[in-house]
């Protein structure tokens, strides 16, 4: 008898082993549209379960749809989530020169219609996915990201939760009143010169006004960009990657989205 309940268990164990073989994290890019713009984001889930689960839209930094992005959306797929990483520019416009990004970033900056419609797009396409609680979904976004996500917030978009990374705080004159239901957090470096802590306490008006539920971290010693291990190599006065307070931010990203998705 002894044997024969081993052998169960040993069989038990080869199914289990079997079935995690198979699963794995499926990445795909996915092309979409707005309006006549083509553009590709990039998807990154499990496929151990068939389950429904959280999803979680990330906005890139203003180099476009890089390998940062997508790195983050499969660490978030790890973790149990369907990410998927929205472009902004346009099918395959990724750059390094910071000049070429100015000029690709500067439409949306001066027109936040604009943003917020390409930015509708790519959480279309996220809601879409079969794996998606469409319930349960966030939206996390890095430097010029970051201002991506806040804007989908104050245009009343159906997420839990936003999240901005070193993002610019400031909003335009005209954009007209909040709707905001999602809860803000706000992740900023105290020495970052391109997304200053100077423009906090307008943001922090504003949230009050719109009665948003928000939280702010401020990181000692953090530069902007400071998410990103490859920021430093890029050589640019004020952007420079740190450790400590990327792992501080991600830790409050997991905490945040455990309170938002009623997690345990």
């Amino acid at each position: 008898m002894r044997f024969g309940n081993l052998t169960v268990v040993a069989a038990s164990v080869v199914v289990l082993l079997g079935n995690a073989a198979w699963a794995e994290i499926r990445n795909q890019p996915i092309e979409y549209r707005d309006g006549p713009t083509v553009l590709e984001g990039y998807l990154a889930y499990d496929d151990a379960t068939a389950d429904l689960r959280p999803g979680v839209l990330i906005a890139p930094e203003w180099w476009g749809l890089d390998e940062y992005p997508k790195h983050r959306a499969q660490q978030l797929a790890r973790m149990g989530y369907v990410a998927f990483a929205i472009d902004m520019y346009g099918k395959g416009n990724v750059t390094n020169d910071p000049q070429q990004a100015g000029q690709w970033m500067t439409p949306f900056a001066k027109d936040r219609s604009l943003m917020r419609r390409r930015a509708q797009a790519g959480l279309d396409v996220l809601l879409g996915q079969k794996y998606v609680d469409s319930k349960r979904v966030g939206a996390i976004g890095y430097c010029f990201g970051g201002t991506v996500v806040l804007e989908l917030a104050r245009a009343g978009a159906p997420l839990g939760g936003v999240i901005s990374f070193h993002g610019g705080l400031g909003r335009t004159a005209d954009e007209g009143p909040d709707k905001i239901t999602a809860k803000v957090l706000v992740c900023q470096g105290g020495d970052d010169p391109l997304a200053p802590v100077t423009a906090l306490p307008s943001f922090m008006d504003e949230m009050k006004l719109a009665n948003a539920d928000y939280q702010v971290n401020v990181y000692s010693g953090a530069q902007h960009a400071f998410t990103n291990p490859a920021a430093s190599s890029r050589h640019i006065p004020g952007i420079a990657y740190n450790a400590q307070a990327d792992k501080r931010s991600w830790m409050a990203m997991d905490d945040f989205f455990a309170e938002i998705f009623h997690q345990e």
